[in-house]
């Protein structure tokens, strides 16, 4: 990318220093999970003291928020670039797919096991609504007199809470939960490997998972 001449050396050398920090966070990670993220231990491979790399990141939790940030972030985007060129859910369930076959250790960050002791801040769960409203649009249907399933019923009136104040019908709430919850099973299933000899291709059981839930085979 060329120097647009808008930030100094000193910016650019920092932006270099937090970007490195974060790709050796990342090998940490896929050998020993997030629990064991260690600064100093990052620090130590990139041959700076423990307290110099704490100039670029606060702590454990600052750089965490900025894995997890940076994770929810290009699947929004992804999103709602799928949106914009008109993908419905089945194109979404397969954007969905494929961000999580392309970097499983940040799929497992972002919606694995929760870190020990960590608590996002407000601004991931913004980013969190961008990819419900996405889903939520596609899961929408024409007008109903009311909600059409108990789960509908019982999800009335809180879809303002996952699309950060945008209203959604019950139906299409249920529909969004249903889908989101069984798309990420059969994902996170062959992810952590659980399918691993048995035999079988695992995107045929997305496949068959995401019919079973529109209804439409894929072409």
């Amino acid at each position: 990318m060329a120097d647009t001449g808008t930030t100094t050396p000193r910016e650019r050398y920092r932006a270099q220093v937090r970007a490195e920090v974060k790709e050796r966070a990342w090998e940490q990670i896929a050998t020993a999970g997030a629990s064991a993220l260690s600064l100093n231990a990052i620090a130590k491979q990139m041959g700076m003291s423990g307290p110099a790399l704490y100039r670029y990141f606060a702590g454990r939790d600052e750089l965490i928020t900025e894995l997890v940030r940076d994770g929810y972030r290009s699947l929004a985007d992804a999103f709602r670039a799928a949106a914009d060129a008109g993908a419905g859910l089945s194109g979404l369930a397969h954007v969905l797919r494929d961000w999580a076959l392309e970097d499983p250790q940040r799929y497992f960050l972002v919606y694995g096991t929760p870190v020990p002791g960590y608590h996002a801040p407000d601004d991931i769960t913004a980013i969190a609504s961008e990819i419900m409203t996405a889903l939520l649009d596609a899961c929408a249907g024409p007008p109903s007199g009311g909600p059409d399933t108990p789960l509908a019923a019982h999800l009335e009136g809180l879809g303002e809470r996952w699309t950060d104040g945008r209203p959604a019908s019950p139906a299409a709430l249920g529909r969004a939960l249903t889908c989101w919850a069984r798309l990420h099973g059969v994902l996170s299933l062959e992810l952590a490997g659980h399918f691993t000899g048995m035999g079988f291709d695992p995107a045929r059981l997305f496949a068959a998972e995401l019919e079973s839930l529109t209804g439409t085979a894929d072409a």
